[in-house]
């Protein structure tokens, strides 16, 4: 059983700093009733043999180049980056690579890399701030899948193309990320146009530089991607950005469906077809989600040096479920994985 939020949950009654009754102003901490992750089938054999090899790599690792370049010079490895390199984290970058060995692990360091090179640790709540004052991309709520639902909402667009607006999508995947609950790897993308203007649009070159970092740097993360109320124009846009879009990608994309099917009506938000009294408050929203987010990694780290920093954690010890460390489980192998994903 997972250990529970520390965080109150808020539900469809609350009424936070003064707001009317049933108006919601921070993130929701729980799925809905019912709403259950999707169960990953068990590895075969071959599978098992490949992540096993794979693990074995990464944790040689004890430098990491510092830029994506040829003979780039390296640093060492850090307790951050061991501590992402999870067994489910590496088995999401063997799927990506089709099962391939070598793709794998090129991928994964290629991944660490990036993270140094792009500067994770610099994207701040502080700095991102000003991207969400309008509230244009908010989390909130689960899916009938339990994945945590991230909205983007392009008609609340308040500033110029600049990188800081695809940082911004990184820092959100990222707290994304930190509030998905046990047994959960993927997340939901909402995205609305109603009322979108054409100046509000990603470029081509900005959809191209977000899918090389979502397909490349975040893969196996997407579970379903909701697009509605899509105009003309936009439909234009998707055709000339499809071709940059990975064929699994593409079949998570669903457009103008009735989102009901898709998210408890409980858990979305009522512009989109929900029940759920939403009013977006910067002063009230960011704080909270970004401290609801912090208690998240701070429990996740406690527990990864409870089980003894290891590279290849099971990503349920970390996120509180009562199960033993891979480091303590009976039922590993000698390099620390299970026969079941």
């Amino acid at each position: 059983m997972a250990v529970k939020d520390s965080t109150p949950d808020q539900g469809a009654g609350s009424s936070p700093n003064g707001a009317a009754p049933g108006i919601v102003q921070r993130p929701l901490t729980q799925p809905a009733d019912g709403a259950k992750p999707q169960s990953p089938p068990n590895l075969t054999p071959d599978q098992q043999a490949k992540y096993e090899t794979v693990l074995k790599t990464v944790s040689s690792w004890a430098t990491v180049p510092i830029k994506a370049e040829k003979n780039a010079p390296t640093e060492p490895i850090t307790d951050d980056e061991r501590m992402w390199l999870t067994r489910e984290c590496i088995l999401r970058y063997l799927r990506a690579s089709k099962w391939n060995i070598f793709e794998a692990e090129t991928r994964l360091q290629k991944t660490l890399t990036w993270r140094r090179e792009y500067g994770l640790d610099k994207l701040t709540s502080e700095y991102i701030s000003i991207e969400n004052e309008t509230g244009k991309q908010v989390i909130m709520g689960y899916d009938i899948h339990a994945r945590p639902c991230l909205y983007l909402l392009p008609s609340n667009q308040n500033t110029e193309r600049s990188d800081r607006q695809i940082q911004h999508l990184v820092f959100m995947l990222e707290r994304v990320i930190d509030l998905m609950g046990p047994d959960q790897e993927t997340l939901a993308l909402l995205v609305n146009f109603k009322e979108t203007k054409s100046g509000e649009n990603a470029s081509v070159g900005q959809a191209k530089q977000t899918l090389d970092i979502l397909q490349n740097h975040y893969p196996e993360r997407l579970g379903r991607a909701l697009v509605i109320n899509v105009p003309f124009l936009i439909w234009g846009f998707f055709k000339l950005i499809t071709p940059f879009i990975d064929p699994n990608t593409r079949e998570k994309l669903k457009f103008n469906e009735d989102l009901r099917e898709h998210v408890p009506a409980s858990q979305l938000m009522k512009p989109v077809g929900g029940e759920l009294e939403f009013k977006y408050d910067h002063s009230i929203y960011w704080p909270a989600l970004n401290e609801l987010a912090q208690q998240r990694r701070d429990a996740y780290r406690e527990r990864w040096i409870q089980g003894g920093k290891q590279i290849g954690e099971y990503e349920n010890f970390l996120k509180g479920v009562d199960i033993p460390s891979v480091s303590q489980d009976t039922n590993t192998s000698v390099t620390g994985a299970t026969s079941s994903s």
